[in-house]
């Protein structure tokens, strides 16, 4: 039997987890990256998993998908390092926090209200707020040494990687995919999956199909090694912070990132990174703070701020791009594999499909 060649354009993580996927059903698969594995938001992510922050109810229940999607990767892959120590959160007080909790139980989402005491005997190291909510279901992962675990699983079942190549469109014949050129030539394919974040426009404008874009820069501060003072990820009203397993405190420069609309960054990256890490002082009172780095990058935001994924343009084709790329990776890696390989469609991808913006 003729093994179906896909090339998947773009090496960030939901890139990396539908290659994983479909290497484990047997495809063919190549992955073609115009720079390295993880180059772009991937590997500059705050790597939260949850499903706290939604769009609407059916946003809420996909992103709780993609929860228990990386607890099914983690099944898979052990040596995958997902840890769940849950959010306290207390952007909010009084009528805001209320809101936040009766919303989140009206959808069946884990919820634990704590007062002053009880947030102090979870993060000792944090002024405690009058109350907080505690989501315990919500995650986090290093999301580029995630894609690059993926990659190199992928590789382990025959999946090949080509980095330093750039895609410069999409060959069609007879209403099909052909291939993808690339600056030699074609690398022939039967399917092409474009998931090359921002960059993903351009090819799919080469092919008729509408993919617009918000410009949403990020930064994220990271400080050099401290002990270990923070045991989940925190929602303050000025910050949102995490420690990673090496013990670096990590937070993006705007408060409540996931929702900043921002088109620019509001100051250069050393000012960012200064003001920050006085925030970060400001919360974590005795702490010796100190910088190690501030990376930037765009952020993948669709036009409407919700995920595009599906079939669309000639057939064969296959368009995943998302904001955030974090919570959804592992899910939309089961579901693209799915729907490729069978031609169905998923009804958890309903609300997704590249179709809004445009006829495909």
């Amino acid at each position: 039997m003729v093994k179906e060649k896909v090339i998947i354009v773009g090496a960030g993580l939901i890139g990396a987890s539908i290659a994983y996927r479909l290497a484990a059903q047997g495809a063919d698969v190549t992955v073609v990256e115009a720079a390295q594995a993880a180059s772009g938001a991937s590997g500059h992510s705050f790597g939260w998993i949850n499903a706290s922050f939604l769009a609407n109810e059916a946003h809420h229940q996909f992103r709780v998908q993609g929860i228990e999607a990386y607890r099914r990767l983690q099944t898979d892959l052990p040596e995958l390092s997902v840890t769940w120590p849950g959010c306290l959160w207390w952007e909010e007080q009084g009528e805001g926090l209320e809101r936040m909790q009766a919303q989140l139980e009206a959808l069946g989402y884990p919820v634990e209200r704590l007062d002053g005491r009880a947030f102090a005997a979870r993060a000792p190291a944090i002024p405690a707020p009058g109350e907080a909510l505690f989501f315990p279901s919500e995650g986090v992962v290093d999301a580029a040494h995630l894609t690059r675990l993926l990659l190199e699983s992928a590789s382990a079942m025959g999946a090949r990687s080509i980095f330093g190549c750039a895609a410069e469109g999409i060959e069609v014949r007879s209403g099909r995919v052909a291939g993808l050129r690339i600056v030699q030539g074609v690398l022939p394919a039967d399917h092409i999956v474009i998931a090359a974040g921002n960059g993903s426009t351009d090819l799919m404008a080469g092919v008729d199909v509408a993919l617009p874009m918000l410009r949403r820069p990020g930064a994220l501060l990271r400080t050099r090694a401290v002990p270990s003072i923070l045991h989940h990820v925190m929602v303050s009203p000025d910050l949102e912070v995490r420690q990673d397993s090496a013990g670096r405190i990590i937070a993006p420069s705007s408060a409540a990132h996931q929702a900043d609309n921002r088109e620019d960054l509001a100051d250069t990256p050393d000012r960012l990174a200064d003001d920050t890490l006085m925030r970060l002082r400001t919360l974590l009172p005795g702490v010796d703070l100190v910088q190690d780095q501030i990376a930037v990058a765009l952020r993948p935001v669709p036009g409407d701020g919700l995920p595009v994924v599906g079939q669309c343009g000639p057939d064969g084709l296959y368009l995943a791009v998302m904001h955030s790329g974090v919570t959804l990776g592992a899910l939309i890696g089961e579901l693209a594999a799915e729907e490729m390989l069978s031609g169905s469609e998923n009804k958890l991808l309903t609300g997704y499909r590249p179709q809004r913006f445009s006829a495909c």
